[in-house]
């Protein structure tokens, strides 16, 4: 008689990428999370709530699905099909990390359903893998603000900032946008004036987040690699960058490739800035969650 495999519970973060200058380097995992509740079943089956319900629980097109019967077919594993119970908060196409999070639940079911037995270090680097960049992926799995370095064959992290007091507040707009998209409206070479300010900028935003400096943000956060050329795509980031001038706000970027805009800032600055955010955007609609820094994946057995 078979022993039935045991259910598997996961809760993975949303991130936001590059903060600014950490272009394919940087992610922080934000505390907003997808849910997920596994049991093997007779079918592929998803029962989604939450944000975007509709679009996470289509068994068809589930990124998670795929992943999952994708790495178990390299390994030579029989695809057990599973059963989903999904609360999903991320936003879906906004820079927030959501494929991230969907490849690394689907290399977790797989590495638990399929009895692969990878070490944490296999599972991040074969999620990298399938993302093409590590830094949503290693954030999502590992929390805080994760650095990361990916030479293709192996994946080099250190993260900090887990415990950082900072307040998040994420604006979205209405309209997603695609990272295929996004990256398409990067240049193919940069100026050496322009790498020279980007590592200077990214240098001393880990030391930021490493050293408890918020202070240090309004310029660290500056970037010359991907946002002027993300600018007329992602309008709401032109918008909101003057916002870094408000008392309490710490700092402004692009959440990951776009759209939505991440604001960092203290806690004297919670109160006023929705309204501050809208009215920058000229959209009293605007729609804004305020989250906090968050720790990385809850894997249980």
């Amino acid at each position: 008689m078979t022993v039935p495999v045991k259910s598997l519970h996961l809760r993975l973060p949303a991130t936001s990428a590059n903060l600014g200058p950490g272009f394919d380097a940087l992610g922080l995992a934000m505390a907003l999370y997808l849910t997920i509740d596994a049991v093997a079943a007779d079918a592929f089956q998803i029962k989604a709530t939450g944000r975007n319900a509709d679009l996470c629980g289509n068994a068809t097109s589930s990124l998670i699905f795929t992943t999952y019967s994708s790495v178990l077919a390299a390994n030579d594993r029989a695809v057990t099909p599973l059963r989903l119970e999904l609360d999903n908060e991320i936003p879906l196409g906004m820079g927030c990390g959501s494929s991230a999070a969907a490849l690394l639940a689907g290399v977790l079911l797989a590495n638990h359903f399929g009895d692969l037995n990878w070490s944490g270090q296999q599972i991040l680097e074969e999620a990298c893998r399938r993302e093409g960049h590590p830094d949503n992926v290693a954030a999502c799995f590992l929390g805080g603000m994760t650095a990361s370095f990916d030479d293709g064959k192996h994946v080099v992290t250190a993260t900090c900032g887990r415990n950082l007091d900072w307040n998040l507040f994420i604006a979205l707009p209405s309209a997603s946008l695609a990272t295929e998209k996004a990256r398409a409206l990067l240049p193919p070479t940069y100026s050496r004036a322009d790498a020279v300010a980007n590592i200077q900028s990214t240098a001393l935003l880990v030391s930021a987040f490493a050293l408890d400096r918020g202070d240090l943000l309004r310029t660290a956060m500056q970037d010359k690699i991907h946002q002027p050329y993300r600018m007329e795509a992602c309008p709401l980031l032109k918008q909101l960058l003057p916002v870094t001038g408000t008392p309490g706000v710490l700092g402004v970027a692009l959440s990951g490739a776009g759209p939505s805009v991440l604001v960092i800032a203290e806690d004297e600055a919670v109160g006023k800035l929705p309204s501050i955010i809208r009215h920058a955007a000229g959209d009293p609609d605007l729609e804004i969650i305020h989250t906090r820094i968050a720790a990385g994946a809850s894997i249980q057995e």
